[in-house]
């Protein structure tokens, strides 16, 4: 088990601040530090990354391609890993932990299914609950073997070094699920394309054109086909990881509530599968500047500006949600804040993401005065704009559900407690440091007023 289900739980509270002000530049993105990590290992010759997220996840991701036979280790400022080229990976010695990270889990999977190898996958308590059967699917009609026909960690899997080539609709969007397959392709004959109905975030496209694959996309019949030839020769690269986008949005919603606030986060990805929490704030009445926008690694970065703003409810489109579901328990904060209604369609992702994220959000809500409820998939919060607070949120060991509600304390008329923050190492541990250099102000419980 990962040292975060091990843990003693350290709750946290938020209270009112005056305004937050200052510059700072987030850690690196996460879905981009797994994949450099990941694709350095199936290239021949060094990847150098720079920026790299040195969060539990990414540094679990790390560990287990050095299990793999890819070392991956830091060299002073940068990391470097050493590649072993297409099909070069070899059997572990004991199981691959991924602690809380359901990205680095399946995109593995993805990686073992096209070796010939054994390998045994787990996690915390928190990911041996998320299921695993949508990645498991396709890449099984590729040839990945599962013992026991289980779909959640640990899992045992059986790779090949003959991989057959897929055609795969997404029955629902999923980055992880179409990486995984693109990967496993990677290591197949022939081509393997994966079907989008809706587009989801595409790091994996760009990374793998970026280290030298083949990767066409194309849209046919309202959907997105991305085809990748197999057998493929990766080379290892240089890697600026931007900052994350994710943890951005905590930054961003606290500088929206808290009266006053000029907060601006420098080289941040705005990939456009990835700002449609920005674009929401800009909808929502929110001051949102982009600027000094440029290209990093073949992905875009800009600096983000944001300015204390009124905020109305709006109807957030369900189409939307793919390239923003992490930032959903952050835009709900924004809505309590704002006046009127916001509904969000189409989370039935949050469902199965750390915990029932949907759920944990509505709860939270709930225990701070504000009016929220959940029909199907979708969430409605009753924007009034102020926020009672004076609640404690259970977090079920989810690491956004605990920064968007010590992001709410921040505004909220009386202090908001949050029942554990252990698990925001998994993803931003710089989280209390960076927004109390803003001006936030976290206590214990005990040492609140």
């Amino acid at each position: 088990m990962s040292a975060e289900t091990n843990s003693v739980p350290r709750p946290l509270t938020s209270r009112t601040v005056p305004a937050l002000s200052g510059t700072v530049r987030v850690p690196g993105d996460k879905s981009i530090s797994h994949r450099a990590l990941i694709f350095g290992a199936l290239a021949a010759g060094t990847t150098r990354i720079s920026g790299l997220l040195e969060a539990e996840d990414v540094l679990n991701t790390a560990k287990a391609l050095t299990a793999l036979g890819a070392p991956a280790q830091k060299s002073g400022s940068e990391w470097q890993v050493l590649g072993r080229g297409i099909g070069g990976l070899r059997a572990p010695e004991g199981p691959l932990d991924f602690g809380n990270s359901g990205t680095a889990a399946r995109l593995m999977l993805g990686v073992v299914a096209g070796h010939d190898i054994t390998a045994e996958l787990t996690g915390d308590a928190s990911l041996q609950k998320r299921p695993m059967g949508r990645v498991l699917a396709p890449l099984q009609q590729m040839g990945l073997g599962v013992e026991d026909g289980r779909d959640r960690l640990p899992l045992v899997v059986r790779g090949t070094s003959s991989l057959v080539p897929i055609v795969y609709e997404l029955p629902v969007p999923s980055a992880q699920v179409k990486s995984a397959i693109l990967l496993a392709g990677l290591l197949a004959s022939g081509e393997t394309t994966v079907i989008e109905r809706e587009a989801t975030r595409d790091h994996t496209e760009r990374m793998l054109r970026y280290f030298g694959a083949e990767v066409v996309a194309r849209d046919e019949d309202g959907r997105r086909h991305i085809t990748v030839s197999g057998d493929a020769e990766l080379t290892g690269r240089a890697v600026n990881v931007p900052g994350d986008a994710s943890s951005a949005a905590f930054l961003a919603a606290a500088a929206l509530i808290v009266p006053g606030s000029d907060v601006t986060i420098k080289g941040v990805l705005v990939n456009p599968t990835r700002t449609g929490f920005y674009l929401t704030l800009k909808e929502m009445g929110g001051d949102v500047e982009l600027s000094n926008a440029r290209e990093e690694g073949g992905e875009p970065v800009a600096d983000i500006r944001v300015r204390a703003s009124k905020l109305t409810g709006v109807l957030v489109p369900a189409e939307r949600a793919p390239s923003m579901i992490d930032e959903y328990p952050a835009l709900a904060v924004v809505a309590a804040f704002a006046n009127g209604a916001t509904r969000m369609p189409g989370l039935a992702e949050l469902k199965v993401k750390e915990s029932d994220r949907l759920a944990a959000t509505v709860a939270g809500l709930t225990a701070n005065g504000v009016a929220a409820r959940a029909e199907d998939d979708t969430m409605i919060v009753e924007g009034a704009g102020r926020v009672a607070g004076g609640g404690t949120v259970e977090t079920h060991l989810d690491h956004r559900i605990a920064m968007a509600f010590l992001t709410m304390g921040l505004a909220a008329e009386r202090p908001v407690t949050v029942d554990d923050t252990t698990m925001v190492a998994t993803s931003f541990p710089e989280f209390t440091g960076l927004m109390q250099g803003l001006g936030a102000s976290f206590l214990a419980p005990a040492e609140a007023p």
